[in-house]
Order: structure tokens, then sequence, then C-alpha cells
């Protein structure tokens, strides 16, 4: 149910335990074609992670890749986004906004399986009820909803649903495929910031319990220049409607989030758990939309 403890990628559940070791091959030693080759592997490998959608099978496939794989999350996120703005903008073109939030949401839902909004909910179950780490990391692991968790979650819903409905129809798109992602980014900078807070023996996805690099975080932030380069050049005129401060806005309130959940994860467990991943994802999505959708009248 979390990125970590919940969801193991479905070749990986495949794997022997004598799948070989990863290559210690470096991708600077790759040629132009096998780098290539290895990137839009794990970029499938991303895919089939986070989403339902089908992916070919692959060969050989080695567990490891699952790890290399986080930095493409924020390409996955760009096509969710992408997928969901065309859903906001069909169904706006039949009902009303509001209408077209919800369907919107619940396509990305769908799509996604509820992959971060099931962290949210039990990171909120967690979190909230917990009194000890071993406690909190019991309460994360349980299958059933707690009310903390159904809270979090509804409110979760709500927020973005009411945000995205508020918005002119253009920056709602340009909000949903910058929001996917951007939060994706953001969740997986965690990965750097802090070491692994789970038990990891138990942890169905290990490869992913480990810290990601500087080099691979900033190889991340790429996806995120592609979102933007996409958005001024589908839609150049959207950019003048949204003013400087809801950008700044939207950023600061997005950090602040992304912060807010790294201090509680190191404070409460110690670190990151796939749960606390989801619940990043889905908090700092919230807050780019609270800040594109705020009204600054003094800017």
């Amino acid at each position: 149910m979390s990125q970590l403890s919940k969801k193991p990628s479905k070749q990986e559940s495949k794997q022997s335990l004598n799948q070989p070791e990863p290559s210690q091959q470096s991708s600077s030693k790759l040629s132009v074609g096998q780098f290539i080759k290895h990137e839009w592997i794990l970029l499938l490998v991303a895919v089939q992670f986070l989403t339902r959608l089908p992916v070919p099978p692959f060969k050989n496939y080695n567990p490891q890749w699952l790890h290399q794989s986080s930095r493409h999350f924020p390409a996955v996120g760009l096509l969710v986004g992408l997928l969901c703005a065309g859903v906001f903008w069909l169904a706006s073109v039949l009902f009303t906004p509001l209408v077209a939030a919800v369907l919107s949401t619940a396509f990305g839902i769908k799509l996604t399986g509820a992959f971060h909004e099931d962290g949210l909910a039990d990171s909120c179950d967690g979190l909230g009820g917990g009194l000890t780490r071993e406690r909190t990391l019991t309460i994360m692991k349980d299958s059933r909803l707690g009310t903390y968790g159904v809270l979090g979650l509804v409110s979760a819903l709500l927020l973005k649903i009411s945000l995205l409905a508020t918005m002119p129809l253009s920056v709602a798109i340009v909000a949903l495929i910058i929001g996917h992602t951007a939060s994706r980014l953001l969740c997986i900078s965690l990965l750097a910031l802090l070491p692994y807070g789970g038990e990891i023996e138990h942890a169905k996805a290990k490869p992913m319990a480990q810290q990601l690099t500087p080099l691979q975080g900033l190889f991340s932030s790429g996806w995120l220049l592609v979102a933007g380069v996409l958005v001024v050049l589908i839609f150049p005129n959207v950019i003048q409607q949204i003013s400087v401060g809801q950008w700044l806005l939207a950023l600061v309130l997005a950090l602040v989030a992304t912060d807010y959940m790294r201090r509680l994860l190191r404070r409460r467990l110690n670190g990151y758990t796939g749960d606390g991943l989801g619940a990043t994802q889905q908090l700092s999505e919230v807050a780019i939309y609270a800040g594109l959708a705020a009204a600054i009248p003094f800017l």
C-alpha cells in the first residue's frame, strides 16, 4: 500500500533469491545508445511501479533497477499530470468545473491505484495514533483504515477538487501538469535528505530502501524543467494569467509542506518510509494547487 512496504513491483516479486548482483558498471562507462536504453528501461520500471499502466515485460530484470528508477518518478508525474489534464479539459467541455475536477481527480486515483493517497492515509493513522516509533510503524502496516486516515484522505481530496474547480480552465490544466511533476520530485527529495526509517527486513520493495545520491536528484529535477518547457510551448498565454506571486507562493508552500514532512519523519521514525513519501507527494501537490489558486491582490 506504500511505495516501500505495500506494493512491490510485479517483476521484482517474481525474482528468485539467486538473482545476480547489479552491474557495477557506471552510467558514465556506457555508450550513448546503452545509456539511453538503460534509462528507458528505468523509466518503464518507474511507470509500472507507480501506475496501473501496462508496460512490456523486462528481460533479465534486476531488482536494483527499482531504486535507480526513482530518478524518473517526476517523469511519471508528468505523464499522470498530462493525462489528468486531458480528462479535466474534456470533462470541462461537458460539465461544470467542479465535476471536471472530481472526474480528473478520480481518474488520477484510478491511474495510480491510489498509490500515494494510500500512503497519506496510512501516515495519518500511524503518525496520529502511534506514540512510539514501533507502534507508529505497526499502525502504518495495518491494512485497516482508521479515523485519522479517513479524515486526512478526505481533507486532501476535498482540497484538491475545490482548488482545481476555482481555477480558470487553462490554469487548472497547467496546475495539474506542474503539480503532479513537482510533487513527485519533492517526494523523492526525502530519499536524499533522510535515511530509511522503516524496518528494512520487512520491506517488500527493499531496493527502494536506499538513499538517493545528489547526482540522481539533479537528474530528477530535469523532468520538472521538461514539464515547464511543455507548459510554455503548449500554453504560452497561460503563463501570463498566473502571477509571479502565485508561482512564488506555490513554491514556498510546496517547500514548507515537504520540509514539514521531513522534520516529522525524522523526529518520529528516524527517517522516511514508503507511506511517508506518499504523504509528502500528496501534501506538496495540494500546496502547489493552493498557491496557484490563491488570490494575491497586492501583487
